[in-house]
């Protein structure tokens, strides 16, 4: 494996060059600046076009996060001493890979140390939307609330009704396993079947067909890795077969759903509210959406926590370290024949 140390960037003091693109915890800059050559933007003012280009033409290592589009142009332009891209995240969609591929560019991301942050984020939409949690906060502080009443801010129950997930991997199994101990029935849809022993464990039932588990269930949750096969997969049709009066649950990726046929069922009334932590376009969010009383509209923070964003930087540290002592990192993306 080419590490780049026939390059004619010279390394210092035998230290790769790690270009870093946003602000990451303390910790974890102070050991990049320990270990590596490392160029840190305290400031996270975030990176250009420009300075992505410039980056790729000086540096070793590029510590990419999911606000970083890295696309075949940008890799195409990198310079030769370019050998890894150690993203900040587990998702990989903000790379063009086989770009990476082509040109002999590692990629590694950062799997598994957002599992539970996000799974807990998701339980907030799942018990918040059908509670209609953001309805009661906007009425406190709007000075209006009149007293207790038998029929005030009625809301839904969730012993008993289904939960169907969409993607049954990492995450959508830790939401499950936490839906549980809320009485709620599990139904899934993924690519491939988990194994038996994972849905006895889960109590999760399989469901083949994506628009049936849309039929079945009272709150949908989206789980799904974004590609061009999901990209809008949650369009106006399917929106039209989830039952009235259910919720819609993202926490994965802004594109897998059709924002304006969701828009669309809200305002309807067709669907009785949603939980969001992510949007096409951000960070831009439709003042639509943020209108509506009981959209759960929050700023992208499933992963944000302490703990999570220290253990995601300690991977990509890890990863970097393993690359250039010339070993395979544990968290490389692409497969090399």
């Amino acid at each position: 494996m080419d590490t780049g140390e026939t390059s004619t960037l010279r390394r210092v003091d035998g230290k790769p060059r790690v270009v870093v693109t946003r602000h990451l915890m303390p910790t974890v800059e102070e050991r990049m600046a320990e270990l590596f050559d490392a160029s840190l933007n305290t400031v996270d003012t975030p990176f250009s076009r420009g300075k992505l280009e410039v980056a790729l033409k000086e540096c070793h290592v590029l510590v990419p996060t999911v606000t970083d589009r890295i696309d075949a142009e940008l890799i195409a332009g990198a310079g030769e001493q370019l050998g890894l891209i150690a993203s900040f995240g587990a998702g990989t969609d903000h790379i063009d890979l086989a770009a990476a591929r082509k040109r002999g560019i590692m990629v590694t991301n950062t799997p598994g140390v957002f599992t539970d942050d996000t799974a807990d984020l998701t339980m907030a939409g799942i018990i918040g939307v059908p509670r209609r949690i953001r309805e009661g906060v906007a009425l406190i502080r709007r000075g209006e609330w009149s007293g207790w009443t038998p029929t005030a801010l009625l809301g839904r129950k969730l012993a008993g009704k289904t939960l169907g997930i969409v993607g049954m991997g990492r995450i959508g199994q830790a939401v499950a396993h936490r839906a549980r101990a809320f009485g709620l029935e599990i139904a899934y849809h993924n690519r491939k079947r988990v194994p038996e022993a994972v849905e006895r464990m889960l109590g999760a039932r399989y469901v083949a067909d994506l628009d049936d588990l849309m039929a079945q269930a009272d709150i949908l949750t989206l789980h799904s890795p974004a590609s061009e096969e999901t990209r809008g997969m949650i369009d106006a049709r399917r929106i039209a077969l989830m039952k009235p009066g259910s919720s819609l649950i993202n926490t994965a990726r802004g594109d897998l759903v059709d924002q304006e046929a969701l828009i669309a069922a809200l305002e309807s009334g067709h669907l009785a509210g949603a939980g969001l932590d992510v949007y096409p376009d951000e960070p831009q969010v439709d003042k639509r959406l943020i209108r509506h009383p009981n959209v759960m509209t929050l700023p992208h923070i499933g992963s944000a926590t302490v703990e999570g964003r220290e253990a995601s930087g300690m991977k990509v540290i890890a990863n970097i370290r393993m690359w250039a002592d010339g070993h395979r990192p544990p968290d490389q993306v692409l497969e090399w024949l």
